[in-house]
């Protein structure tokens, strides 16, 4: 099922009843609770997730079935998603990381520079990955309008002005 998209996942227990701590990867982190059942990675697992609280680090939850500390402990690790077509649409310039991965990267004369391999955020914005033949390792770029243009994702493209070594 490659319309998966991860939306969070489950960081351990977090009590002694079956109750987990999830971290979201949604813009608003409750939101993870809204899209009906979480599916794991391949698509083969449904979690039934109810958020409880805040907590350090995350959200608590209980997950349908899960009862003991030693359940929760077992799904550490697990990351969550849903079906694209269940996650709301964007504005014209904001995208789902899922949606760059894998579109091609060209500077702004038309000339190939490679694949958007993986978009990262470390929280102070967004970095594209982008792997090609025209540089010894992949590019690190900050997904900003100077940097990156357009997005064409009808294309699969989008242009990318790589600023010199020197600036």
């Amino acid at each position: 099922m490659s319309d998966l998209i991860c939306i969070g996942a489950i960081a351990g227990s977090f009590g002694v009843s079956g109750e987990v701590r999830l971290k979201s990867f949604c813009s608003e982190p409750a939101d993870i609770g809204t899209y009906g059942p979480l599916l794991s990675e391949d698509g083969s697992q449904e979690y039934h997730i109810t958020l409880t609280r805040p907590v350090a680090g995350g959200l608590g939850a209980r997950i349908k079935g899960v009862s003991t500390k030693e359940q929760a402990d077992a799904l550490r690790g697990t990351t969550l998603h849903v079906p694209r077509d269940r996650l709301p649409s964007l504005p014209d310039d904001e995208f789902y990381h899922a949606d760059l991965i894998g579109l091609s990267a060209y500077d702004p004369g038309g000339e190939l520079i490679g694949k958007v391999s993986a978009v990262y955020n470390h929280g102070a914005g967004d970095i594209l990955e982008i792997s090609g033949s025209r540089h010894k390792s992949a590019l690190l770029l900050p997904f900003t309008l100077a940097i990156v243009p357009n997005v064409d994702l009808a294309a699969g493209r989008l242009i990318v002005d790589v600023p010199d070594e020197d600036e």
